[in-house]
């Protein structure tokens, strides 16, 4: 007998819940659940609802088929499945909201290459052909598939939903990656995605249905958390994007701190006549913005070196690119160029440089996964 274990993180969805339980049992009475020996496991996490969600949820638990988790406080879509993930013993691990807005007979679709062994994890796909669907937000849409776009070019999946909720993992997938998930709310969408990557895990991806509610109607997600996402794609995926894309994002990075670089010195030569000190200031300010920029968002999460060693070897990079920095600008002043373009070529030459002794020197990656 195998087991089919949904999640339902709950938050203020007391009007829907019970209606979803429901279409979730029903799945037993389904000719494929009979055929495949399938039987269901629900894990309600209730995320300090302020409705009467949680006492539903309590009331329709049996500790067995149907079992209730509650937080003390609200934390966020993503830590209430994280509780699921923790809490279920299924075979097959999925998430099911509990709005209506997804079908759970679509779950049959998503099984199959899990149940022929061809994949490790299955995603639902909005945006495959489907035969009708509700019309609603454009730029939500567009958003959805934008994140999706950047999410496959940092990690190489050719997906066509990352923000999909319907996301269904064999047990021994989802049961490694959820200690290691930070995201509290719907930046677990990329999170989890990433390390699935990351996993090098097969992945499968079947259309389905789609009903999607109005803001009116109780829609959560909000344009924070889609910033939020696109943050949480450079954070957890960055370090292992494929080359040309960890360049591009340095280099969004390096103009950054480029910036500050040429902006710090242009101030600096109207307070000091130190041509060594303006530099070296001016140096040192986007040295700092650069290195949290780098930490933030690019290399840090499977650095190899101790934080000591880290500073060590940031340091001497900082003696190495502020040499070359001070004797560019240097030679391009004493060629001719003015204050200004002098600054931004050596701030150029220093882009490509920190971005090499960055990767392969100061926060080099470990061989583990």
């Amino acid at each position: 007998m195998k087991k089919l274990s949904l999640i339902i993180p709950i938050y203020n969805e007391e009007a829907t819940l019970l209606n979803t339980v429901k279409r979730i049992l029903e799945l037993e009475n389904e000719t494929f659940f009979k055929e495949n020996s399938i039987e269901i496991e629900i894990v309600m996490v209730d995320d300090y609802s302020n409705d009467k969600s949680a006492e539903i949820a309590k009331n329709i638990s049996d500790g067995n088929k149907i079992k209730f988790f509650a937080h003390k406080k609200n934390k966020g879509k993503g830590a209430a499945l994280k509780t699921g993930f923790i809490e279920a013993t299924g075979d097959y691990i999925g998430i099911q909201d509990a709005d209506n807005e997804y079908n759970p007979k679509d779950y049959i679709k998503l099984l199959k290459p899990l149940l022929e062994n061809k994949a490790d994890v299955s995603f639902g796909s909005r945006y495959l052909k489907q035969d009708t669907r509700r019309i609603l937000y454009f730029w939500h849409t567009c958003m959805n598939k934008f994140l999706t776009l950047l999410t496959n070019m940092y990690t190489n999946l050719d997906i066509t939903d990352m923000e999909t909720c319907y996301k269904l993992f064999k047990k021994e997938v989802i049961k490694e990656i959820a200690p290691k998930l930070k995201e509290n709310r719907f930046g677990f969408e990329p999170e989890v995605t990433i390390y699935v990557a990351k996993g090098n895990w097969r992945v499968y991806e079947s259309a389905i249905s789609y009903n999607p509610r109005t803001y009116e109607e109780g829609k959560k997600i909000k344009a924070k958390d889609g910033l939020r996402a696109l943050y949480c794609i450079f954070h957890y995926g960055a370090n292992t994007a494929p080359i040309p894309m960890q360049f591009i994002l340095y280099l969004f990075i390096g103009a950054i701190s480029a910036i500050a670089n040429i902006i710090s010195f242009m101030i600096l030569t109207k307070i000091f006549n130190s041509l060594i000190i303006n530099i070296a200031i001016a140096f040192i300010i986007s040295a700092l913005i650069n290195y949290i920029l780098c930490i933030l968002i690019l290399f840090r999460h499977k650095a190899r070196w101790s934080s000591t060693f880290e500073i060590i070897t940031y340091i001497i990079t900082l003696i190495i690119m502020g040499t070359i920095d001070y004797y560019t600008t240097l030679g391009l002043l004493f060629i001719g160029l003015n204050n200004f373009w002098a600054k931004t070529i050596s701030s150029g030459v220093g882009v490509i440089g920190n971005f090499l002794l960055r990767k392969y020197f100061v926060f080099p990656e470990n061989s583990k996964k």
